[in-house]
């Protein structure tokens, strides 16, 4: 059997048993309960099993020779997709995308929230000791395009703040709030801030609209090729129901889930 072959029936169990959990309600837009425990799901390979050590310090933002200051893809010629997701919500549906990922060998990104870093402030280690980037996605998660310039950089470094508090960095990468493109304005508070590069994307799953989960497959698998950068979100069981099928889908295409940094270096 290929490590694709292996690699896919491995996450072709662990699709159904989350169908299993959601079938109930997969289109409710409401944060769900967390799917059912690991003893019901097919055992991890070893390699799969395997997490790299905490880090003392996480990594900080890194500027990319030949990149935009807005970056909303990677390099169209190497078979790699970066998965991001918008880390707010129950943190029992964040840990099972971060499990389902981890399952498949998948690297995310994650661009946190700062309040939900406040009320969840394990969750950044957990992310980061699953290899996985972290980043800034704002404090309030409010729509920064219509603040000032006060407020925005606010916005900015007050979720800044708390991640360095957390990680020792303020995190590898920023995401403006309510919007995929930043303003000027947004650009130069955010490099300000410390973010060489803002993160933007070009394929939406739009799971935060709870379409159900063959939608949130098919929003991303009908636009993804290489170098996407996808928009995700934790918070909602459409999203966790439909990675299975998303990374086996990408699987079967030759492409890789990578995190963001991994997309953009050579």
């Amino acid at each position: 059997m290929t490590e694709i072959s292996r690699r896919s029936a491995l996450r072709a169990g662990a699709g159904a048993a989350v169908a299993g959990v959601f079938a109930a309600g997969c289109s409710g837009g409401a944060p769900a309960t967390a799917p059912a425990p690991d003893e019901a799901r097919p055992a991890r390979s070893p390699s799969a099993r395997a997490r790299p050590p905490a880090p003392l310090h996480a990594p900080a933002p890194l500027a990319f020779a030949g990149q935009p200051v807005q970056i909303g893809n990677g390099p169209r010629d190497r078979p790699r997709v970066a998965l991001t997701f918008h880390g707010q919500g129950d943190p029992a549906i964040a840990k099972s995308v971060l499990s389902e990922a981890e399952r498949a060998g998948a690297r995310i990104t994650v661009l946190a929230v700062g309040t939900w870093l406040d009320e969840h402030p394990e969750m950044a280690r957990k992310i980061l000791d699953g290899g996985h980037d972290l980043g800034n996605h704002t404090l309030h998660h409010t729509s920064i395009s219509a603040m000032g310039e006060q407020e925005a950089y606010a916005e900015i470094t007050g979720c800044a703040d708390r991640l360095r508090r957390l990680t020792g960095s303020i995190g590898t990468w920023f995401r403006p709030s309510r919007t995929q493109n930043a303003t000027p304005l947004v650009q130069r508070l955010a490099a300000r801030a410390g973010y060489p590069h803002v993160l933007s994307y070009d394929t939406d799953s739009l799971d935060y609209t709870s379409p159900g989960t063959a939608a949130v497959v098919r929003n991303v698998t009908g636009a993804v090729r290489s170098g996407s950068v996808v928009s995700m979100h934790f918070g909602y069981r459409d999203t966790v129901a439909a990675l299975p099928a998303i990374l086996d889908a990408l699987d079967r295409r030759g492409l890789h889930a990578v995190t963001t940094t991994e997309l953009l270096t050579s």
